[in-house]
């Protein structure tokens, strides 16, 4: 029983140490330097991440999954500077079946989105183009 207090104890600091932690990083872009389309300006790239640790099966909270990631955070992030989409998107995510569930005993489980943050801009009618106009 000695060995389960030990155990116990263990998952208390690193639940106190923030075991399960999530970042943003953002980094402003200039706009000629970025390719990303047509009618769309890059203001910045964004990349959110989330880990989350597990010890004997029981996660410690850290919301690891895309939906939280991609919605909560990687698009919440851009539209506070400002962004009117996210272009770009690449996620990765820790399986969490098959033989990645051994990781559940003692490891970790992370996802992580990153993309360009862009304005939309608008269509601009070519000027003489108009009703009654010939070439």
């Amino acid at each position: 029983m000695h060995w389960l207090r030990s155990v116990a104890f263990a998952a208390a600091a690193l639940a106190a140490s923030g075991a399960a932690c999530s970042s943003i990083s953002t980094v402003r872009v200039q706009p000629d330097n970025v390719y990303v389309g047509p009618h769309l300006r890059p203001i910045a790239l964004v990349h959110a991440q989330v880990t989350s640790a597990y010890i004997l099966f029981i996660a410690i909270p850290g919301h690891v999954d895309l939906d939280h990631v991609v919605n909560r955070m990687l698009i919440e992030a851009a539209k506070q500077l400002g962004a009117d989409k996210v272009v770009d998107i690449k996620v990765d995510i820790t399986p969490d079946g098959g033989v990645w569930t051994l990781r559940q005993l003692l490891g970790w489980r992370s996802a992580e989105a990153s993309g360009v943050a862009v304005v939309v801009e608008p269509d601009v009618a070519p000027t003489g183009a108009g009703p009654g106009v010939t070439r």
